[in-house]
């Protein structure tokens, strides 16, 4: 029977839409389970800032009679125009192996964004770069985190078939934690400090909120990442948006704040427990007893691995070192925390400057992944 594809039109069919994964890869050890509630508030068009701006449908394929594949045809104006580009973004792209399935739903995103002028489709990519991106196409038997993709390795050969070619392409490192900083690290970052006149702020979950501490961090991360690919300025909805949803899950004493002389944030890091053991045992359910492994993961007994989530440095104070002061305090917390090991996020292969951070310290690039683009026809 043809491929049938259904865009969807209902609270019950975005609910397998957003669970559409967690059953594909149902006890596959290497995939991290999406929480369903926290896909439901992405993809909603009430919930989701991101929709004051962009614009998307959902698909589902069925064949036979059964659901094989989803994905998602995103077009957010607001970076086509700061990256002069007419594209169509496919996202949350998931299928089963069957050639028919995946060119269907290309086909449905490439028809959608034709419809509405775009040239070119690109992806995976979200809404904006906080939502999952990027196709792996190595590390498919190293354990995934809660903000990565994970996906076979067939999905790359149907890309291929189907006329994809790389657009561009992330790096993954896991850092082991050492026992003690390099001596000349420490001495360099104090050099940093007293040079730029900058301190080291830890906070209390009330003065993050007193002092806008979290839409001071996001208007910093606007700043950092404004010139890395495909990004779209945040807006003051969608980083209060992130605020809540940050603030909710960190432990601040795995966060850095960096102040200049005048107080104003310069540089910062954000990261916490790897959350993907625990998800993985709970499914991505909160209940009956999801939210107790997740709580023990972050608070009570963590893990021996971390993700470091966010790291941003404002423009006119990079190249100076300011992220040795950085990873000074944060690694040493580490250590005193008991974790062995750090996932960095995805970081651009062509960001030297960031790859450059990781040679002082044990490494392994483990994970690559991809956006792939073609020319609508």
């Amino acid at each position: 029977m043809p491929v049938k594809i259904i865009k969807v039109s209902d609270r019950s069919q975005l609910k397998l839409f957003a669970t559409f994964a967690n059953r594909l890869y149902k006890g596959n050890p290497y995939y991290v389970p999406a929480m369903p509630p926290d896909e439901m508030i992405t993809l909603g068009k009430d919930s989701n800032a991101a929709f004051a701006f962009c614009q998307a449908d959902y698909f589902l394929a069925y064949k036979d009679g059964k659901l094989v594949g989803r994905v998602a045809a995103i077009l957010n104006p607001k970076a086509n125009d700061a990256w002069s580009v007419k594209q169509v973004r496919f996202g949350w792209f998931d299928f089963v192996d069957d050639p028919e399935v995946s060119e269907a739903l290309l086909e449905a995103v490439s028809s959608w964004g034709k419809e509405r002028g775009m040239t070119h489709i690109v992806g995976p990519l979200g809404f904006t770069d906080f939502d999952p991106e990027g196709m792996l196409v190595e590390g498919f038997d190293r354990l995934g985190t809660m903000a990565m993709i994970y996906n076979h390795p067939y999905y790359m050969k149907h890309m291929e078939r189907l006329g994809f070619v790389k657009d561009v392409d992330w790096l993954e490192y896991r850092i082991t934690i050492p026992d003690e900083l390099p001596e000349k690290f420490v001495r360099i970052a104090e050099v940093v400090k007293e040079r730029n006149k900058l301190q080291i702020r830890k906070l209390t979950r009330r003065q993050v909120m007193k002092e806008g501490y979290g839409q001071k961090f996001f208007e910093l991360i606007n700043e950092t990442y404004c010139n890395l690919y495909g990004y779209s300025i945040l807006s003051p909805d969608q980083i209060d948006q992130y605020v809540k949803f940050y603030l909710s899950v960190i432990d601040l004493k795995m966060v850095c704040f960096v102040e200049n002389e005048n107080g104003d944030l310069v540089a910062a890091g954000v990261t916490m427990p790897s959350l993907s053991e625990a998800l993985q045992k709970c499914g991505g359910n909160l209940f009956p007893l999801g939210w107790w492994y997740l709580l023990k993961n972050m608070f009570i007994k963590k893990p021996d691995t971390l993700d470091l989530l966010l790291v941003a440095i404002k423009p006119e104070y990079q190249n100076k070192g300011v992220n040795t002061l950085l990873f000074v305090d944060l690694f040493t917390n580490f250590k005193k925390m008991g974790f062995k090991y750090a996932e960095s996020s995805a970081e651009l292969e062509t960001n030297t400057k960031v790859q450059q951070m990781w040679q002082l310290f044990e490494r392994e690039q483990h994970k690559r992944r991809r956006v792939y683009t073609k020319v609508i026809d």
